[in-house]
């Protein structure tokens, strides 16, 4: 997904599960600058470099594909936008350890991690509630890929559009500088090469920004599957997700006493199912302006454009940084990639590394107080 999901979108939702706009805003501009904050920003504004939620592409393009660099990766990946469904998930026959490992980290919505993830967000401001918004929301846009850089799962070849019902074949360009056009019909994705650990197959690389854009309906043959067919329907997989977020932000308000997964706020949606499914469905690359009209239509507020220099200022200036906007999404992102990885750790493997889960004072090693 990106801004006009993250950002825009999540203000909608968070208006229909009854926060304020204020706070509609904060919990928005939280989600979508989990797509911002990478270690180049963090040493500029001197946050802690353990709080990176994404890389950048120089930052990737930068990296050495040795062992430890590969586990970082895995970590911010993995925790932030390609959230595993099942770490023990089995398969028949024999596979070996390495390809079960990559194989469990696939990202599919309603896992354990996702109850995880909303659960952990309770009471813990509107930050935190905008991470785990990044990361329930990514499940649906980025479900059978995984967030660690792997041929074996996430290649995939034999793209067809089928948006508007005709099967047509996607060609791919390569070349990232060059503009992508719905009309023509030009999209961009990561060359087809052989080298397993290439950052090349890292999460959807090889289905570009496919799975970004809501309005694509799309079959594809993954590599995990053996080449066997996909059907993708994002406007449907959109919606759910709208619908989920929603759901959830009542909960983190105190509106349910549990949070169940695959529960959705249909109710509550349900007036506005064809004007949300009519911005989900307009074939475009950026649907910011429309979510934007719809968010100020519900909140009868003005809607201001995300910038992600907002809050540098304050934390700059901030005597007691952990008092500000920036400091409290740290944290946030601090405790939402630690409880990913630790719980990667705790199913037995060392992919993203070996973890310490951090919970306020708490710290968690292998499941066991550190």
């Amino acid at each position: 997904m990106q801004e006009d999901f993250h950002y825009y979108a999540a203000y909608c939702a968070a208006i229909l599960a009854g926060y304020p706009h204020a706070d509609s805003l904060s919990i928005a501009y939280a989600d979508q600058f989990v797509d911002c904050c990478t270690e180049t920003y963090l040493k500029k504004v001197r946050g802690p470099m353990e709080a990176s939620t994404t890389q950048s592409q120089p930052e990737l393009a930068g990296s050495e594909m040795d062992h430890l660099t590969l586990q970082k990766i895995t970590r911010i990946w993995a925790s932030f936008h390609f959230l595993p469904f099942d770490l023990y998930a089995t398969l028949p026959g024999w596979h070996s350890k390495g390809y079960l490992e990559k194989y469990r980290l696939i990202c599919k919505p309603n896992g354990d991690l996702l109850v995880d993830t909303v659960e952990r967000a309770k009471g813990k401001g509107l930050e935190a509630a905008g991470v785990a918004m990044h990361t329930l929301s990514d499940t649906w846009a980025h479900t059978y890929f995984a967030g660690t850089p792997s041929l074996v799962i996430n290649n995939a070849v034999d793209f067809y559009d089928m948006t508007d019902g005709v099967e047509k074949e996607l060609v791919f360009g390569h070349n990232p500088t060059v503009p992508e056009d719905v009309e023509k019909g030009n999209y961009v994705n990561t060359p087809n090469l052989t080298e397993e650990k290439s950052i090349m197959v890292l999460g959807h690389g090889r289905a570009g920004h496919l799975p970004d854009y809501s309005f694509f309906r799309y079959k594809y043959m993954p590599a995990w599957g053996r080449y066997e067919e996909i059907y993708k329907d994002n406007p449907a997989d959109y919606y759910k997700a709208f619908c989920q977020m929603v759901y959830a932000l009542q909960y983190l308000r105190g509106e349910h006493k549990e949070f169940v997964r695959d529960t959705y706020a249909d109710r509550i949606v349900a007036p506005y199912r064809e004007r949300v499914m009519a911005i989900l469905e307009k074939r475009q690359i950026n649907a910011c302006e429309d979510w934007k009209a719809f968010g100020e239509e519900l909140s009868g507020e003005k809607v201001r454009d995300f910038d992600s220099f907002a809050y540098e200022a304050e934390y700059r200036d901030a005597g007691k940084k952990d008092d500000t906007f920036l400091g409290r999404f740290f944290r946030a992102a601090i405790d939402q990639k630690s409880m990913v990885t630790n719980r990667i750790y705790r199913s037995g493997s060392k992919i993203a590394g070996i973890s310490v889960e951090q919970d306020g004072k708490k710290a968690k090693a292998a499941g066991k107080e550190a």
